[in-house]
């Protein structure tokens, strides 16, 4: 079995891998996200963004781990071609909340397996968020309850914590929303070998 590697620093991507049982390393990647996702074709979608992402990251600590198999991951969040980035700081974050109050946003959550300078899998999966109609003292009374953590996650939430009122429906695993389709990955290392089947 190859020696599995996680080319995140993620919290969350640590626990997901770390609950389902699996041994692996981690390591973030080191590229510059905005400036590849900037040099992408015009017409690009936020599903192929994460893809493109995903693949860079495995591919760039793949490079540094000789006979690794790679875990890259990325997702973006889009409303309708729009995509989303990390609120800069509260002021932003209060802009993005409110529109995105009443419609619906993606969650597009990609997966890569990279071995040495080759991608050997890659997956997709998508969330659908569906934001309740909220206004401007909700989200004042949401921020100052949230503070600083609603700047560490695009769209201004987390889903395991305050960030659940934000809605009123949900299509689309909990994996996929924290950043890790963990069943298609599971069920890929299976088929791969490396993992108990």
């Amino acid at each position: 079995m190859s020696r599995l590697v996680l080319a995140s620093a993620s919290q969350a991507r640590r626990m997901l891998l770390a609950n389902a049982g699996l041994e692996f390393d981690y390591e973030p990647a080191t590229i510059d996200e905005r400036a590849i996702e900037q040099g992408m074709e015009v017409g690009a979608t936020p599903v192929d963004v994460a893809l493109e992402l995903a693949r860079r990251k495995a591919l760039d600590v793949a490079g540094r781990n000789t006979g690794a198999l790679v875990i890259g991951c990325d997702q973006t969040m889009s409303l309708g071609a729009e995509i989303f980035h990390k609120a800069a700081d509260l002021d932003a974050a209060r802009r993005q909340l409110l529109q995105l109050s009443g419609k619906t946003h993606r969650l597009n959550s990609a997966v890569v397996l990279a071995k040495d300078d080759k991608v050997v899998w890659e997956h997709v999966s998508v969330a659908d968020m569906e934001c309740r109609v909220f206004d401007a003292g909700f989200i004042d009374r949401y921020l100052e309850r949230a503070g600083g953590s609603v700047l560490a996650s695009v769209g201004g939430y987390q889903l395991e914590g305050l960030g659940i009122q934000l809605f009123s429906r949900i299509t689309g695993d909990y994996f996929t929303i924290l950043g890790l389709p963990l069943l298609p990955l599971l069920a890929e290392l299976r088929r791969m070998g490396e993992i108990d089947a």
